[in-house]
């Protein structure tokens, strides 16, 4: 199963990973390839504790709503996206 994740740089230089469609799933490391492995681990665990606790693995609707509520706005695609 492969992902979309978000990669952006915060204040101190440090990479953030994301992947919107799971809530919650956050990682960071101090290169980009760091956070990509990092953010790999996180999807897992993130996974294995919703499936545990009968949560939906992935919040598609709020990423649908994400994304037209950004087109409609006219924002700009995030940068950095990746699909892991």
């Amino acid at each position: 199963m492969r992902f979309v994740i978000t990669l952006d740089r915060d204040e101190d230089g440090v990479w953030i990973a994301e992947c919107p469609s799971i809530p919650g799933c956050v990682s960071q490391g101090s290169t980009k390839e760091q956070a990509v492995t990092n953010i790999r681990e996180a999807i897992v665990g993130c996974l294995e504790a919703r499936a545990e606790i009968g949560l939906p693995l992935t919040a598609r609707r709020a990423i649908s709503r994400f994304r037209s509520d950004a087109a409609a706005s006219g924002a700009e695609r995030p940068r950095g996206r990746a699909g892991v």
